[in-house]
């Protein structure tokens, strides 16, 4: 036993020395997932960053380009390793997508940009597909499209039964997924720089509280997705409502039409995702209670994905509001550090926590995009430092199964060439 422990502290010696026997593999690898852990090149990924919504409009433009080549190297230099960003813009002024089938080039070669950015960072993305509200179009522009056409369409939630919208929609997946990048030549399906899809940023549906028509919707789109691309990651965009919970229900509040544990057991979904605002959700209490409440949120959406659903689950939206309810710097950093805590905590032990994107990040110089919400990396604040400080602490965890992984291997060697000695010396003899 003893000496089995000096060759193991003899081994980890050697890996403090030589960095080279221990340095996680380049982050170019597609993430997958095996039981509640993110995997990337054979060790834990843990999934720490940002949403940035806007980097595709700026990219669009050549004068704003410095501003998400800023916000990628900002984020690495901050240890994040992934953004969730938006791949529409439906109708208006600025589109993606004039129109069903119709594309914007100039907007889509920003999107070129952002993967080639992210890439040459080490910044995974997430890319949502179609937004649930009028913002950049939207459900309510696909069901516009489609009664123009003299569908007979009487509300947005016929955005998740109507045949023509869903085929608008699914050409969407499809135009996406198999574009070639104008700068990388790489189709965006076979990108590793991208880490997952996502259906829709927050799907509702009010007509339909029961969750059938989401739950059948999410099962058409993500076996259409993935018969395109079997290569990355999807998951639906649910923002697992406040009300959905245990221990803090509302009855009155669950009128989404979503169901944060069925929706997210359908095969083709990978993971889960929750979004956490309860500074939006509850009025009245203190922030004190607030604090509390969203500790036992957590909780049950952390144990609900690994017993039940048996999935990694990303708290893929968070933040407190600088702007209303008188909120103020201190009570934010109690937040994400609240946040924060929880994902470590489930992370070290092997847990269903995989991961936190803080809304939203932001470049200087970009005021007319700030919500109350926004971080800017450069202004040194301790919010900041608290993001700083997770993704340091995820990151040991990923190093230290790594150090784990390459003792069993020099271990698994050592075995083999002791086996491949002895067979040696027996057949001299």
């Amino acid at each position: 036993m003893m000496k089995h422990f000096c060759v193991v502290f003899l081994v980890l010696l050697v890996i403090q020395k030589q960095g080279s026997l221990v340095q996680v593999e380049a982050e170019d690898g597609f993430v997958k997932t095996s039981g509640v852990q993110f995997i990337l090149n054979g060790s834990p990924y843990y999934a720490n960053g940002f949403n940035a919504y806007w980097l595709m409009y700026m990219a669009s433009q050549s004068s704003q380009r410095d501003k998400v080549s800023s916000a990628f190297q900002q984020a690495a230099d901050h240890g994040l390793n992934i953004a969730r960003t938006w791949a529409f813009s439906d109708g208006g002024d600025i589109p993606l997508q004039y129109s069903p089938g119709s594309y914007n080039e100039q907007m889509f070669q920003g999107l070129d940009f952002v993967l080639s950015e992210a890439r040459k960072h080490g910044i995974k993305l997430v890319l949502s597909l179609v937004n649930n509200y009028e913002s950049l179009g939207g459900k309510k522009q696909y069901v516009d499209w489609a009664r123009s056409q003299g569908q007979a369409i009487t509300a947005e939630d016929d955005f998740y039964t109507n045949p023509v919208v869903k085929g608008y929609y699914k050409n969407h997946i499809k135009t996406v997924l198999t574009r070639h990048n104008t700068l990388t030549g790489v189709a965006y399906k076979d990108d590793s720089t991208i880490m997952a899809w996502e259906l829709m940023n927050e799907p509702r549906c009010t007509s339909d509280q029961s969750g059938r028509t989401i739950q059948a919707w999410i099962t058409e789109m993500a076996s259409y997705l993935k018969s395109i691309d079997g290569n990355h990651l999807l998951e639906a965009g649910l923002e697992g409502f406040y009300g959905q919970t245990k221990q803090h229900s509302n009855p009155n509040s669950n009128l989404v039409g979503t169901d944060f544990i069925a929706n997210n057991q359908i095969p083709g979904i990978d993971f889960a995702t929750v979004h956490s605002y309860p500074d939006q959700w509850l009025s009245g209490p203190s922030f004190e209670s607030l604090v509390s409440f969203l500790s036992g949120w957590m909780n049950d959406h952390i144990q609900d994905a690994q017993n039940t659903l048996k999935k990694p689950v990303i708290f893929a939206e968070f933040g407190l509001t600088m702007k209303e309810f008188g909120f103020n710097p201190s009570q934010r950093d109690q937040l994400y550090d609240t946040v924060y805590s929880k994902i470590y905590s489930s992370a070290s032990a092997g847990g269903a926590a995989a991961g936190g994107l803080f809304w939203q990040l932001l470049s200087e110089g970009m005021d007319s995009f700030r919500d109350g919400y926004e971080v800017i990396l450069t202004e040194s604040s301790s919010t900041v430092s608290l993001i700083s400080e997770e993704a340091h602490k995820l990151g040991r965890i990923r190093k230290m199964y790594a150090r784990l992984r390459n003792i069993e291997k020099w271990k698994k060697a050592r075995e083999i060439r002791g086996a491949q000695s002895s067979a040696g010396i027996n057949g001299r003899n």
